[in-house]
């Protein structure tokens, strides 16, 4: 599964299975991390960007998460079909930026602002390659409205 772009926004939709849940049957607060990490992948890999061709450079690269702004506004439970919506607001130099929200049926559950470093594998921050820029170009936005509430 690796969701869908509408216009610069992408959509990926995660079913919330046992395993997500605490002995509640509520999401457990870390895997919204990883159903946002699923996300942030599945675009970067949408607009033509892979992560291997990113290692098998000359120096290998990655990128890293280098900060967060988490807010939880409600729970996800067991058997529940979310959306993931994943919008990069900045592509440039060695640091990229998206905004991340996490709904059920349209609700708000969880959202994100997430900063991101382009890094060599001595975890050294290191511009963005000029191809990966403009493959990312047309799906930067300078649109907001996912901006943390």
């Amino acid at each position: 599964m690796s969701g869908a772009f509408d216009g610069t926004k992408h959509i990926l939709p995660v079913r919330v299975y046992y395993e997500d849940t605490d002995f509640s049957g509520i999401v457990y607060h870390a895997n919204y991390l990883r159903f946002a990490e699923r996300g942030r992948s599945d675009f970067i890999r949408l607009a033509g960007v892979n992560h291997r061709d990113m290692a098998a450079r000359e120096p290998s690269l990655a990128f890293a998460v280098s900060h967060m702004d988490i807010g939880f506004h409600g729970p996800a439970r067991i058997d529940d079909m979310l959306s993931v919506e994943t919008v990069f607001t900045h592509a440039k130099g060695a640091r990229m930026r998206a905004v991340q929200r996490i709904l059920c049926e349209g609700r708000l559950l969880w959202q994100a602002r997430v900063d991101i470093a382009c890094i060599d594998m001595d975890g050294r921050p290191r511009r963005l390659p000029a191809d990966i820029v403009e493959k990312l170009a047309g799906y930067v936005s300078s649109d907001m409205s996912l901006a943390l509430e």
